[in-house]
């Protein structure tokens, strides 16, 4: 297994797929959580996101299940409690499984 952080010993994917989501949604999620494009949640390894049939997709790969854990109590559920403006209207279908091999140049 390659990963970016060598003491990660069991990354986690997650996939979450928004149903009628739309590009704007998503952008306005990623700016709240980070304050800008471009800039992912401390612990994913990789991020991917687009549309697909029906709605929008987002792929990450986090360093460990713990660390998915962790972002989502600490940053994402406070957040969206709150309220994004302009976010999704709904939450994702998810899909998570344990990543046996990251590629990376």
């Amino acid at each position: 297994m390659t990963t970016a952080n060598p003491n990660c010993t069991q990354p986690y994917g997650i996939i979450h797929f928004f149903p009628q989501g739309t590009k704007a949604q998503y952008e306005a999620i990623m700016i709240a959580m980070n304050g800008k494009l471009g800039v992912i949640p401390e612990g994913q390894i990789f991020h991917a996101a687009g549309p697909a049939a029906g709605g929008w997709q987002i792929v990450a790969v986090q360093e460990s299940k713990e660390s998915w854990d962790r972002f989502m109590s600490d940053i994402f559920v406070p957040l969206v409690t709150k309220g994004i403006a302009g976010g999704f209207g709904s939450p994702p279908t998810e899909t998570t499984f344990d990543v046996s091999h990251v590629y990376q140049p």
